[in-house]
């Protein structure tokens, strides 16, 4: 049974930006989801590489105390080994880590995030998140207080 002052707060409480635009087709927000999806795992695979770049930082900086600690405890040949071999070292051939973050930022991660932002305006009015907002409106009870439409729009 449907109770008209409900539906009309639970239709208060859905943001436009989730809402389909007019003549959008299903197969166009499946498409728009998968892109969107594949955008979110760019995003997590950036935060690895992020990751990457501090622990190797990091390791990095406590190659410099061991070295230190080897040449307090009598090991100065060890410590020099460790210096000149590992202490500074890049990565790969000509790169710290911060080179590849910033590489792998302007090479592939902004212009993925123009790509789906641009496509995303073409063809839904730039809404995000389309295919999971009506996912969600699908699969949750009505007049539930935990499944409710979205935050209030005050």
């Amino acid at each position: 049974m449907s109770d008209d002052k409900g539906d009309k707060e639970e239709a208060g409480r859905t943001n436009v930006e989730h809402v389909r635009p007019k003549g959008v087709s299903d197969a166009t927000v499946e498409a728009l989801g998968v892109l969107s999806e594949a955008l979110e795992t760019v995003e997590r695979a950036r935060g690895h590489l992020y990751a990457f770049h501090q622990l190797t930082g990091s390791a990095d900086l406590a190659v410099g105390t061991a070295a230190e600690l080897l040449r307090r405890a009598g090991h100065a040949s060890q410590a020099d080994l460790v210096e000149n071999e590992i202490e500074g070292r890049n990565v790969i051939p000509d790169h710290w880590t911060y080179q590849i973050v910033e590489s792998y930022n302007a090479t592939y991660y902004r212009p993925f995030t123009d790509v789906e932002a641009q496509v995303r305006q073409e063809l839904a009015s730039g809404r995000r998140h389309l295919y999971e907002a009506e996912m969600k409106q699908a699969r949750r009870t009505r007049g539930h207080p935990a499944h409710t439409a979205g935050p209030e729009q005050g």
